[in-house]
């Protein structure tokens, strides 16, 4: 391959841009003894995409060839093994020194002032997006020249006033996938037209990690191993700026901050006044070069999952670059330019290189502005968590604050907090620390939108434009998880809680009749997924009953001594691996409800489970959902493809799940048909989204709902294609009296509402269908977004386990646009529909979006682990 390769970029030296256009990468004099990437891999920066181990591979070599100025540390392995690597770079008088400066920057962050031998730490991260992929040449790119650049002032003072920190690859899964699937097809040549094979990845795509995340969007939800890594190493280190290097179309030019509005309430004037100020010295490195660019004009930073916001929340300037992007070695403009990739490695390696000297030029204004950020972000109150509902996410929540710096305290036992009794105890989250803004801004109900900005969008509704919201606009992480979080004005301190804490069990052994498993939370249905896989027998009930003096929900599982050889011991066992809670049973006789012989108690098994797989399904759904199974329930997912659904034997299985997308091209009659039977024939299917609104029409419908047009709109269908009075190719006469009549007459009726950013919604749930066990009237917080708005099912159709609350308590945490909020309102969230022995089940949005809704587990566990069981 390297033969043919090489060969291939002999061939291309005539395609090459002119030398000219690689100006300001890599210009010497360096140092012969540090070795160059075309000594180590066969090539020199921007002539090839470095593979994931040839980044390792060369930051290595790197580090051998000057170990008292360089160090490599792992802080993670990806799903797929790969390491996880971040540099430390910096003079050889520093590294000698090196703990200490981490040590002094530790004390900063905790309130401490900076002092003459503090140093600022720049953090310069590379790649998150597997197919985003020159800045990782440019990572590459900007060790070399920091080591082996000579003479150079601006090498010098970086490298005596400050720590860099190279992370060359985030997303090393995705970029080996991308890089596989481009020189699997590349030829005698490279093409730049963006329709070839070379930038048309095959679904997945590269941008997402294994389990198919955008890891740009997991800083505070901890889902992913390369994350949790990731945020454990900055929080280790405390960055001054924290840069996030990206790619974006190849049309485009290069962005770099100011961020576009609206900014987060928690980012200060001054971080933003430093952002300014590292924006025009990047600005400057590309006018220097003739590269165009633009600020200010998208990328907003408010949702604090980025790889820009999460670190400013902290204290740091957080910055996303944006180069446009070749997706290969080169790329075709629209406007008939060339865009190379080697142009791309220099730009992100020029923005590199003018941050890091803007900080050790400015190194104690920087680190001054740091320790103001986090000294002005204590304040007093505390914010408190039950552990007494849905116990097992509370402290699920509680570690993954703690993994973030953030102390949490466990209050154990009874105890009273923000004026009411905690009889299970809670956990206290201080508002007086270091990353009070960070606490504010993840456990609030809502963080609001500036009220200029919606001012603004909703005045470009009113003239028919799109609004300019990039991401959600809620993430409250409370109500996601589905728990009773309060703020108050002071709280028990309690015990701080580790990162990596075993989250404790309340395990206790078999009663002589067996043991109850209550339904109440993620805890509880990873338990009874990994007995069922495990050969244990359960039996569920959808009626509460009360036994030994408690009451036991709808939802319940009893392992019975019966069923299970008389030893329950292993129960107990994984009980106390997951930190579960087991309830003795003392006698199959109830204090009220059916005894636990009762029909109403269903023999549970071990689901087998499908998912669609392939071209038509989101990625991030399909990850999505097969992460919180397999991660979180223990449940063994098997993707089929698309394609492949038609002929594939789905009699296997007792669970289809089809993610969020469009899959009708995919699938074809044939597989329509093939789901359409498998659940006459018994099965249970899941569809979100796009894929329940497939399986809403047609001869073969599974679900008699629709998705509905703009509030007051028309209709659309084969019965509705006629309008009233139309005539042929003619239409009636009307007169526009306004400027609001010519807007009515501009618009189309049959479309779709308009497009909700994100948002948390209250729901209500239907209090008789075993769906919505484990769940009160008043049903789960749901996350929406999108257009997609359903009809009721009627009651002869199926039932309406979950839909959303009224107009005036809809909205939970976000902004919802006042037609969206009135016309979503008592509308489903979820809808079961039964056709032949079988069960459709729907969700108008994705219930496993981002992995971070663990609040409706039990909602999916009802789904696919209980659904089985009543539709056998």
């Amino acid at each position: 391959m390297l033969r043919l390769l090489s060969g291939l970029l002999a061939c291309l030296l005539c395609l090459a841009p002119p030398a000219a256009a690689q100006d300001g990468l890599l210009e010497g004099p360096y140092d012969p003894a540090i070795p160059t990437l075309e000594q180590v891999s066969g090539y020199a920066p921007g002539e090839q995409i470095s593979r994931p181990d040839a980044i390792l591979a060369y930051m290595r070599a790197l580090e051998q060839a000057a170990p008292g100025r360089m160090r490599i540390v792992q802080y993670a392995v990806s799903w797929e093994g790969r390491p996880l690597i971040y540099a430390i770079v910096t003079s050889a008088a520093n590294m000698a020194r090196i703990d200490a400066i981490k040590a002094d920057m530790q004390r900063i962050a905790n309130g401490g002032a900076p002092d003459a031998d503090s140093l600022p730490v720049t953090w310069l991260s590379y790649g998150v997006h597997g197919d985003e992929i020159s800045s990782s040449d440019a990572a590459l790119a900007l060790a070399y020249h920091l080591l082996a650049a000579e003479g150079d002032p601006a090498v010098d003072t970086i490298l005596a006033n400050s720590v860099v920190i190279i992370d060359p690859s985030q997303n090393p899964d995705g970029r080996a996938r991308f890089v596989n699937s481009y020189y699997q097809q590349l030829g005698l040549a490279p093409s730049g037209d963006r329709y070839t094979a070379g930038h048309d990845q095959p679904w997945p795509g590269g941008r997402f990690n294994h389990y198919l995340f955008d890891l740009n969007r997991d800083w505070f939800a901890l889902t992913q191993p390369e994350t949790r890594g990731k945020v454990a190493a900055v929080s280790e280190w405390h960055p001054v700026v924290y840069v996030d290097a990206h790619e974006m179309g190849g049309d485009d030019s290069y962005f770099f901050p100011p961020n576009a509005e609206p900014f987060s309430p928690f980012i200060t004037p001054a971080q933003r006044a430093r952002q300014d100020m590292l924006g025009r010295a990047n600005a400057a490195r590309l006018d220097a070069l003739g590269v165009p660019y633009f600020t200010r004009e998208i990328f907003d930073a408010f949702y604090p999952g980025y790889g820009d916001t999460w670190p400013t929340l902290n204290g740091a300037i957080g910055m996303t670059f944006e180069q446009s992007s070749a997706r290969g070695l080169v790329w075709d403009r629209s406007d008939g330019g060339v865009l190379t990739y080697g142009e791309g490695v220099r730009n992100h390696f020029a923005t590199s290189l003018a941050t890091a000297e803007t900080v050790a030029r400015n190194a104690a204004s920087f680190l001054s502005d740091y320790a103001a950020y986090r000294t002005g972000a204590r304040d007093s109150g505390a914010f408190v968590i039950d552990l007494g509902q849905r116990r097992w996410n509370a402290e699920a929540l509680g570690r993954r604050l703690a993994a973030q710096g953030i102390r949490v305290g466990r209050v154990a036992g009874a105890a009273r907090a923000c004026g009411r009794s905690y009889p299970a105890g809670y956990l206290s989250v201080g508002l007086d620390q270091p990353q009070g803004r960070l606490i504010r801004s993840l456990l609030d109900t809502d963080v609001e939108l500036p009220a200029d900005f919606i001012a603004g969008q909703e005045t470009r509704r009113a003239n028919d434009l799109p609004h300019e919201i990039y991401d959600t606009t809620a993430w409250s992480v409370g109500l996601m998880s589905g728990l009773d979080v309060r703020q108050c004005g002071s709280a028990g301190s309690g015990q701080a809680l580790a990162p990596d804490a075993a989250i404790p069990a309340l395990a206790r052994p078999a009663g002589a009749f067996g043991l109850a498993v209550p339904w109440t939370d993620s805890g509880q249905v990873q338990l009874v997924a990994c007995a069922l896989r495990a050969g244990l027998k359960g039996r569920a009930t959808d009626t509460v009953f009360t036994a030994d003096g408690r009451d036991f929900g709808r939802g319940t599982v009893v392992f019975t001594n019966a069923d299970n050889d008389g030893d329950l011991s292993a129960l107990v066992a994984l009980a106390r691996d997951i930190g579960a809670e087991t309830v003795p049973l003392a006698s199959g006789w109830v204090d009220s409800g059916p005894n636990l012989g009762s029909d109403s108690f269903r023999l549970l098994g071990a689901p087998r489970v499908a998912m669609l797989w392939d071209e038509g399904i989101s990625p991030v759904s399909a990850g999505a959902t097969r992460y919180v199974l397999e991660q979180r329930f223990g449940l063994p997912v098997a993707p089929i493809r698309t394609g492949t659904v038609g002929r594939a034997s789905l009699r296997d299985f007792d669970v289809v799940i089809m993610p969020e997308g469009a899959p009708a091209a995919a699938l074809g009659d044939g597989g329509r048909a093939a789901l359409a039977r498998f659940v006459r024939d018994g099965g249970v299917l899941l569809a979100y989204g796009g894929s329940l609104a497939m399986l809403a029409s047609g001869e073969d419908a599974l679900f008699a709902t629709r998705p509905e047009t703009v509030l007051g709109g028309e209709a659309t269908g084969p019965e509705s294609d006629a309008g009233d009075g139309a005539e042929g190719d003619t239409a009636p006469g009307v007169a526009l009296e306004s400027e609001a009549d010519y807007r009515a007459a501009i618009l189309d009726d049959s479309r779709r509402p308009d497009t909700l950013p994100g948002a948390l919604l209250n729901t209500l749930a239907d209090g008789e269908s075993f769906l919505a066990a484990g769940y009160s009237e008043t049903g789960p917080t749901v996350f929406a977004d999108g257009s997609l708005i359903l009809t009721p099912l009627t009651l002869t159709d199926g039932t309406n386990v979950i839909r959303y609350a009224g107009p005036d308590n809809l909205v939970a945490s976000g902004y919802v646009w006042d037609e969206n909020r009135r016309q979503m309102a008592f509308k489903p969230y979820m809808i079961a529909q039964a056709t032949g022995t079988g069960l459709a089940i729907g969700f108008a949005q994705d219930p496993a979006v981002r992995g971070y809704l663990d609040g409706l587990d039990l909602l999916l566990a009802n789904a696919v682990i209980v659904a089985p069981a009543r539709v056998r």
